[in-house]
């Protein structure tokens, strides 16, 4: 089966098959059909660019067709390997071509529709939050610099206000979507102490019910949590840290989490001090406990479990 590669922006899909070399669509309805009777019975490789890609990849899922969405990272990665000079929407599309061949990439299966659209709650929320702390900062700039009263501080109370408001609304309604498509899940992620309802939502969300990865260790990387080394030989041994190269936004939840699961989650709290018994710093070992959250998060879903103190973690 051969490999077409396929660059996706906002209005066109530029698309590379070996055979045929390359030819550009409009991305509508209308261009994937096209595609799909130009490409035949091949393998689609493309980035994940957002929105953009998303209506192009469930279209070519619904025709039958094998189809693979990628992580950006890999793939620059994968053209800076092969000394890539030229960046072009052609060249790209030749390039995912040559990397799914190369790396046979695992097939793309669409969200369930309840995940999708948490996942847009769960983005709109942030959005918002940037705009409550800016917000905030602002009010307080202003008292700070002896402006008490006044239209000015009048509006941005009001506009606070209203974005607290639709903030509180979506809050409601991400629990209330999850709990019809996922309450199982909610029930016991939310039964290991330190979890609560909002990074138990975010846990299943930005890991698709534990679909998308295939042990812990995998999602601990994607929240950017995972410890990075420096050492080479004798000389280079330089200070370890997070890689943060990942989701901050879960990443800052789950750390939240660690103050409480490190008091009352008995397994989180003999790891905490024991680290701590080392001589290791606390952040070091609140980042251990949020890990350790992952782990147990792991294994309550794939064991169909609600959390157990005693019971003996997977590996």
């Amino acid at each position: 089966m051969e490999v077409v590669g396929i660059d996706v922006s906002k209005k066109t899909i530029d698309v590379y098959k070996p055979s045929k070399g390359h030819i550009k669509f409009n991305n509508t309805s209308e261009g994937f059909s096209k595609l799909s009777e130009w490409g035949g019975a091949s393998h689609y490789v493309m980035e994940s660019t957002g929105s953009y890609h998303y209506q192009l990849a469930t279209y070519l899922y619904c025709q039958g067709l094998s189809v693979s969405v990628v992580n950006p990272l890999p793939v620059k990665r994968f053209m800076q390997m092969r000394l890539q000079r030229v960046k072009t929407d052609k060249s790209d599309a030749k390039m995912l071509s040559e990397y799914g061949m190369s790396e046979c990439p695992k097939l793309w299966v669409p969200d369930p529709e309840h995940i999708s659209y948490s996942k847009q709650i769960l983005s709109v929320l942030e959005l918002y939050t940037k705009q409550q702390t800016a917000l905030k900062n602002k009010i307080d700039s202003l008292l700070s610099g002896g402006f008490k009263r006044g239209k000015l501080l009048s509006s941005l109370r009001l506009q606070l206000k209203r974005i607290e408001g639709e903030i509180k609304k979506l809050e409601e309604e991400l629990q209330e979507t999850l709990s019809k498509g996922s309450g199982k899940a909610m029930t016991q992620l939310r039964s290991i102490p330190g979890i609560g309802k909002k990074t138990a939502a975010m846990l299943l969300v930005y890991s698709n019910e534990f679909k998308d990865f295939d042990d812990y260790r995998q999602f601990i990387a994607y929240a950017g949590l995972c410890p990075v080394h420096r050492q080479s030989g004798s000389s280079v041994r330089g200070r370890s840290y997070i890689s943060k190269k990942g989701n901050k936004l879960l990443r800052n939840h789950l750390f939240l989490c660690s103050f409480t699961a490190s008091k009352h989650n008995a397994q989180c709290r003999a790891l905490y001090e024991r680290i701590v018994a080392k001589g290791k710093s606390k952040k070091l070992a609140l980042i251990a406990v949020a890990n350790k959250l992952i782990k147990q998060s792991f294994g309550v879903i794939k064991n169909d479990l609600i959390y157990d103190p005693n019971y003996v973690s997977i590996k």
